[in-house]
């Protein structure tokens, strides 16, 4: 195993990480509906008890998506976390949010009534894949910062990298490609949320509700997802060269990306497909409940080959628009062969965990949930 070798598998779990995050914002997504799907206190309580049994498989892979970053590539958790850190925290407060609305919505002693939390909830479920699809945008489109290691000499402000104003990362919202991500991801987070619902619940209601709101919201998120492609498609791209290691604009880079990484375009393809067919059939085939795991393991894969696209190929995954040279690759920014190498081993108890998780979900999800387990007052 060579330390180039390291470097590219470890990329390759993170991506991994992003994609079945985006696909785990079901949760999210669900939840930004819980008005719009529920129409009494009994139905929307059939709504949170349903996501209320996931949403830690979502906080939890968010905290290792962040762990692995710092362990396998430091200087991004160092630039991103520590410059951009008014987004992130944003971020994380929202999923903190979450987790409280849940716990404490229906406790004896909640002044602030169940209703409060609900809508907390909703919010989460908007801001929270809203920020985090606005921050993986900033790959493609990048962001404010520059690096300059010998700044870790100064005994003073030993601090590599500093963002080159005083958004903290905020201004990653004032990019409308990042926007346009950013209202993609929410829009896929309903429909993977819609079709989670209808494959969890037996309520008839319910069902009609959500394959009512399936189209509309699907409309918009191929729409905004079609455009967002085609701008990186037709954008300049940031590559670099592996012996100087000198970044360059490049016409069309992430075209070339999917030309010369011809395997990873018939993935995304077959993802699209699975996507699409997962969607339509839903909408077009009354009583077909599987749709979410068509429609998942496509998101997993077309999300897993644009992580990759943007940092294989000599490709700088984090580009830097205050300073081209500062941008971020896989070589700059990782951790040293010992640490990727020692890591390697730990990475091989990874098939264990999600062998773990798939048990437990299935164990979960053994009956779906109706509105007699509501009557009877478990779990949320």
């Amino acid at each position: 195993m060579s330390y180039t070798f390291l470097q590219q598998y470890w990329w390759f779990l993170i991506s991994l990480l992003g994609a079945l995050l985006v696909f785990l914002l079901f949760v999210q997504g669900a939840n930004s509906l819980i008005f719009v799907l529920g129409k009494t206190p009994e139905e929307r309580r059939l709504l949170i008890n349903s996501t209320g049994r996931k949403w830690e498989f979502t906080f939890t892979t968010l905290v290792t998506f962040g762990g692995a970053f710092f362990a396998s590539f430091p200087l991004f958790y160092s630039t991103s976390f520590g410059g951009a850190y008014w987004l992130w925290m944003l971020i994380l407060f929202s999923f903190v949010v979450q987790a409280v609305s849940y716990e404490f919505q229906n406790k004896l002693g909640n002044f602030l009534g169940v209703k409060t939390f609900q809508v907390c909830l909703v919010v989460n479920g908007i801001v929270g894949p809203l920020l985090l699809g606005g921050a993986v945008a900033t790959f493609f489109n990048g962001s404010n910062f520059v690096v300059d290691k010998m700044n870790i000499v100064d005994s003073f402000q030993p601090v590599i990298s500093h963002w080159t104003n005083a958004s903290c990362g905020l201004d990653a919202l004032l990019d409308p490609w990042n926007v346009v991500l950013g209202v993609a991801i929410v829009a896929l987070s309903m429909i993977l949320g819609i079709l989670y619902l209808i494959n969890n619940i037996d309520d008839e209601v319910l069902y009609s509700r959500c394959r009512r709101n399936l189209g509309y919201v699907s409309g918009i998120f191929l729409a905004l997802f079609l455009i967002f492609l085609i701008h990186i498609l037709l954008k300049d791209g940031y590559a670099y060269d592996p012996i100087s290691g000198v970044i360059m604009l490049e016409p069309m880079k992430y075209l070339y990306n999917f030309i010369e990484m011809w395997p990873l375009l018939i993935i995304f393809l077959v993802g699209v497909a699975l996507l699409l067919y997962g969607i339509i059939r839903t909408i077009m085939q009354s009583g077909f409940e599987r749709g979410i795991w068509f429609v998942g393991i496509g998101v997993v894969m077309v999300v897993l080959v644009l992580f990759l696209i943007v940092g294989w190929n000599n490709t700088a995954y984090y580009p830097s628009n205050a300073d081209l040279q500062s941008s971020l690759t896989i070589v700059n920014s990782s951790s040293s062969e010992f640490t990727l190498r020692t890591m390697f081993v730990v990475s091989l108890l990874v098939p264990f965990v999600l062998a773990y998780i798939v048990y437990a979900w299935r164990s979960i999800d053994k009956k779906k949930i109706d509105r007699s387990e509501i009557s009877r007052g478990d779990v949320y």
